[in-house]
């Protein structure tokens, strides 16, 4: 089991916003678990919250901007690249501006600021979207295509191409996401010339310099350039290495501009608002299909969650009755624990339990705050999956069920008096030699409240 993380304490930094050239500082602040990731504009009256999900993300014009309620934060990306790569789910980034500041283009000092932090767990279990089939997104104007593919682990593959001399076709992989401060996050923006003289000359970058971003130089440049951007970004001299670039900096990896872009994937797809397992490729990404990407991702498992949930109609008749379930099941009051059977096939089964404060459990068990045993909870899910099984059998009546492993069970959430628990459970294998391998999922609502996989016997009586 995977627990949640948050940090330890704050960790501020402060620097240039790269639209406004404002300054500007950003905390990231400890945060209780199921929280997720959310910025707080601590300038604006009422500090107002904006979660960071791909339902908020409102341009992705040279950056990732997400807004709510008119509060607005630009340039999120790289902050929650930094925080997926570290393993952190839940943190409350507290900003006095409008943007994020841009540093030197990378995600390495985010994540210097959160290691300092440090990183604690929590009594939650991580919850993972774990796709069952390939999805995809394309764009064919912009060539672009990314793919989200099952896997044990989350794992990221970029490719680049901008058709370019100076950039051509670059690869980048993450295999694991332990890597992900030594090989990624230190790993800067880049941006062509022509672009870079565009942006300055319609005023749009206030807040870069030659600190923030590799320039990629992919036409010829009169030496009368070169002087006017060295005297524009108050440098000594401006000359064009031979890889191409300019030589304000070097390069940490030849596939450095590869490598952010994946870096950039990571922190958008973290709009979808879970971590993944899954392989996610990735060919020419951008801000703009990484953010359609994860709205597409959270379309995905929030529908499959959506569909997962069984529907109780009080008006349909049961499949079985409780005068139906007493003549399969042995049980009896007070340890019968399921009233209804809604649904059954070959390969599941949902049943229901009405829970009363009559209980004869409720008498001992928290009786000034009446709290349903995990236990019954266990077993009435036992007695569901017994129905499953023995509806396997020609002549249920003259058979037995014997559990004989109970794993990963996990309580999310009270089970309470006037609740009506709904047991669903699907086989994980094929019965074979009388034995029945099932995962379950108990609901109040559509609230899971308790998970585990059962492993039962079905045996004649003697």
């Amino acid at each position: 089991m995977t627990l949640q993380k948050t940090i330890l304490k704050p960790a501020s930094i402060s620097g240039l916003g790269l639209h406004t050239g404002a300054e500007v500082t950003m905390t990231f602040l400890p945060a209780p678990a199921r929280h997720g990731y959310a910025f707080r504009r601590s300038d604006m009256q009422g500090q107002p919250v904006i979660e960071a999900i791909a339902d908020n993300v409102f341009s992705t014009d040279r950056g990732t901007c997400i807004e709510k309620n008119g509060a607005r934060v630009y340039t999120v990306e790289h902050a929650l690249s930094a925080l997926t790569g570290l393993g952190i789910d839940n943190c409350l980034i507290e900003v006095n501006g409008p943007e994020m500041p841009i540093m030197d283009g990378s995600a390495r000092y985010f994540v210097e600021a959160l290691q300092q932090a440090g990183i604690e767990e929590q009594d939650a279990e991580r919850e993972y979207y774990e796709p069952d089939t390939v999805i995809s997104y394309t764009d064919p104007d912009s060539k672009t295509e990314l793919h989200l593919i099952p896997a044990k682990n989350f794992r990221v593959s970029v490719m680049i191409d901008f058709d370019t001399k100076v950039l051509g076709t670059q690869n980048a992989s993450l295999e694991n996401i332990d890597h992900y401060a030594k090989e990624i996050a230190n790993c800067r923006t880049f941006v062509f010339l022509h672009e870079l003289e565009h942006l300055l000359k319609h005023d749009l970058i206030k807040g870069g310099d030659l600190s923030n971003a590799i320039v990629f130089v992919n036409k010829q440049v009169s030496q009368e350039e070169l002087d006017r951007l060295a005297k524009l970004f108050n440098k000594p001299t401006v000359r064009v290495k031979s890889e191409g670039i300019l030589n304000n900096l070097d390069l940490h990896f030849q596939n450095e501009p590869a490598r952010h872009k994946l870096l950039d994937v990571i922190g958008d797809l973290a709009l979808a608002g879970k971590p993944i397992r899954g392989h996610v490729i990735a060919s020419r990404p951008g801000h703009a299909a990484n953010v359609a990407f994860a709205r597409m991702i959270k379309k995905h498992f929030e529908r499959a969650s959506e569909e997962d949930i069984p529907v109780y109609d009080p008006n349909s008749p049961p499949l079985f009755d409780i005068i139906a379930i007493q003549k399969m099941l042995p049980h009896r009051p007070p340890f019968l624990l399921i009233d209804k059977i809604l649904e059954m096939s070959e390969t599941h089964v949902v049943g229901l339990k009405n829970v009363t404060m009559n209980e004869t459990f409720f008498v001992g068990h928290f009786p000034e705050e009446p709290v349903m045993p995990g236990v019954l909870q266990v077993e009435a899910m036992a007695q569901t999956g017994g129905m499953l099984a023995l509806n396997s059998v020609p002549d249920p009546e003259n058979y037995l069920t014997f559990f004989l492993k109970i794993e990963e069970v996990k309580f999310r959430n009270k089970v309470v008096p006037g609740d009506t628990l709904i047991f669903k459970l699907r086989l994980m294998d094929p019965i074979r030699r009388g034995l029945c391998h099932m995962a379950g999922t108990a609901y109040v609502g559509k609230k899971i409240v308790m998970e585990a996989q059962m492993l039962a016997r079905i045996m004649k009586k003697t």
